[in-house]
C-alpha cells in the first residue's frame, strides 16, 4: 500500500471504528434496558442533559471533559473511550490485513457485533436475541455476497450460502449438545442458550471449519482463565461466581479471523506431514 494513501486512510479508518465504538456503547447501555438505541440523543444518565456534539467526539470528548459530565460533574466511565479506542484499533487491523475489500467491510460488521455482545454478556450474563439473530442473518448475506461478487457466479453464491447454513446449524447443535451434556454431568445449567445462538452466528460468518477452530480457542482460553478465577475464589473463600462465555467465543472468532488459516496450516503440517 502506498504510504501517501496508507497514512490518511488509516486515520480515517480508525476514526470510523471509534465512531462505531461510540454507537456500540449506546447499544450496550440501552438494549438490555429495553430502550431505543436511536432516540433520545446521547445524554448524561445522571442529570439527563443532552450532550453537545463536540462532547461526543470519540475518545477525545472524554479526554476534553476529563471524564466528567459537563453539567452535573458526575463521573463518566472510562469504558466509553476504551471501547471506542479498541473498536478503532480493530477496524484498523482488519483494514491493514484485508485491504480495501468486501472482507474488510464484512469483518468490521462481524467484530462490531461480537464486541457489543461481549460487553452485554459481561454486564448482564445475557446474549440478546436481537443481536445474535441479526448477526446470523447478516453473516449469511455476507457469505452470499462474498461468493457472488468476484465473478458473478450463482454457483459460488449457493456454495457460500450452504457453507453459512451448515456452519450456523453446526454451531447451534454443537453448543446445545455441550450444554445438555454439561447439565447432566454437573446436574445444573452450565451454559446458556445464548451461547449456542452466538455459535450459530459465528458459524454463518466463519463457516464450519473455522467455527470449530474458534470454538476450540474459546474453550482453551475459558479453561485457563476459569481455572485462574477459581484459584482466586478459593483464596478469598468466595466460590460459585459465574463466568460469561460469550467474550471467549468472540475472542476466539477474532483470533480465527486474523490467524485461522495459519493455525490450521501449522496443525496439518505438524500432525499430517507430507510424505
Amino acid at each position: 500500500m502506498d504510504i501517501l494513501f496508507a497514512i490518511p486512510a488509516s486515520v480515517m479508518v480508525f476514526a470510523l471504528g471509534a465512531s462505531i465504538g461510540s454507537f456500540l456503547n449506546v447499544i450496550v447501555y440501552r438494549l438490555p434496558a429495553g430502550l431505543s438505541i436511536l432516540w433520545p440523543p446521547s445524554r448524561c444518565p445522571k442529570c439527563l442533559n443532552q450532550l453537545k456534539a463536540y462532547d461526543n467526539v470519540p475518545v477525545f470528548g472524554w479526554i476534553f471533559l476529563r471524564g466528567r459530565c459537563r453539567y452535573c460533574k458526575s463521573k463518566i466511565s472510562v469504558r466509553y473511550p476504551v471501547v471506542e479506542g479498541v473498536t478503532g484499533i480493530i477496524f484498523l487491523l482488519i483494514f491493514l490485513v484485508f485491504q480495501v475489500s468486501t472482507l474488510t467491510i464484512g469483518y468490521w460488521a462481524f467484530c462490531s457485533w461480537l464486541l457489543a455482545l461481549s460487553l452485554i454478556d459481561l454486564d448482564t450474563m445475557i446474549l440478546p436475541n436481537p443481536l445474535t439473530k441479526s448477526g446470523l442473518v447478516v453473516g449469511i448475506l455476507f457469505q452470499m455476497v462474498v461468493g457472488f461478487l468476484p465473478e458473478g457466479s450463482f454457483v459460488a453464491l449457493v456454495n457460500h450460502l450452504m457453507m453459512a447454513i451448515v456452519g450456523a446449524v453446526l454451531g447451534l447443535w454443537l453448543f446445545d449438545a455441550i450444554a445438555l451434556l454439561s447439565s447432566i454431568a454437573f446436574r445444573k445449567t452450565a451454559m446458556g442458550a445464548g451461547d449456542a445462538r452466538l455459535a450459530a452466528m459465528m458459524g454463518a460468518w466463519l463457516g464450519w471449519k473455522y467455527l470449530l477452530l474458534a470454538s476450540f480457542i474459546a474453550c482453551a482460553l475459558g479453561a485457563v482463565i476459569g481455572i485462574g478465577i477459581l484459584i482466586m475464589q478459593r483464596s478469598r473463600q468466595k466460590l460459585g461466581q459465574k463466568i460469561p462465555f460469550g467474550p471467549f467465543l468472540a475472542l476466539g472468532s477474532v483470533i480465527t479471523l486474523f490467524s485461522g488459516e495459519a493455525i490450521l496450516s501449522s496443525y496439518l503440517r505438524l500432525f499430517f506431514p507430507a510424505s
